[in-house]
């Protein structure tokens, strides 16, 4: 954020059931998250802006492409996918979320920084970012993600630049996938960045921030 500020004027909002968000007990839906972008953006008086988004958080942003194509005026995807998942995906999304709401975060908090990133000091930061967040909004969080729509046939609708960060070490989704988008859209970009897993934004900022400038 100190750095990329300097060019753009950010927008920063939590997500459905994170941080100062409050969370919903019933799913996450990815179009009520597009719909509520799209407010924040009406409340502002912004009618365009360049929306980039993490892993998650792209899929939403995605959705708000589907939902409001007009107000796009830029894409970044940071270590995302556009492709739904496989039926045994789905059901592991669907059993953690379970186990979530039963037992709260701590499974997650232990086993997902080392998926993250291989940096030792970013995952002991990132457990306690995720021992912050309500079991409500990370239990819809997964159902969510399990739900998400295939949205490859929206992408060569994108007029604008679609901006794609990937780590060449990311466990959760391979580069092939950031690939595929280029591929599929008209104008691509795409920054590979060496030794950096699915925490692009934390683990190599300064090549992060970079990219995220062609979305000006």
């Amino acid at each position: 954020m100190p750095i990329l500020e300097a060019g753009f004027d950010l927008i920063l909002p939590d997500l459905r059931g994170f941080g100062p968000s409050g969370a919903i007990q019933a799913q996450n839906l990815l179009t009520d998250m597009a719909a509520d972008n799209a407010a924040l953006l009406d409340f502002l008086t912004v009618k365009t802006a360049a929306i980039a988004g993490h892993s998650m958080g792209s899929q939403g942003a995605l959705a708000g492409a589907r939902d409001y194509p007009a107000r796009l005026r830029g894409r970044g995807l940071v270590a995302s996918q556009v492709i739904a998942d496989p039926p045994d995906k789905k059901a592991a999304h669907f059993e953690m979320a379970e186990r979530v709401e039963a037992n709260g975060v701590g499974e997650v908090a232990e086993s997902m920084p080392a998926l993250l990133s291989a940096d030792a000091d970013l995952q002991a930061a990132l457990k306690q970012l995720i021992l912050r967040q309500p079991k409500e909004g990370m239990a819809g969080a997964r159902r969510t993600m399990a739900d998400r729509p295939d949205s490859t046939d929206i992408l060569p609708t994108f007029d604008c630049s679609v901006t794609s960060i990937h780590g060449l070490t990311n466990k959760i989704v391979p580069i092939e996938r950031a690939h595929e988008v280029r591929s599929w859209v008209k104008k691509g970009y795409l920054v590979e960045i060496e030794g950096v897993g699915h925490m692009p934004m934390m683990e190599a900022p300064q090549v992060t921030v970079e990219a995220l400038r062609t979305l000006h």
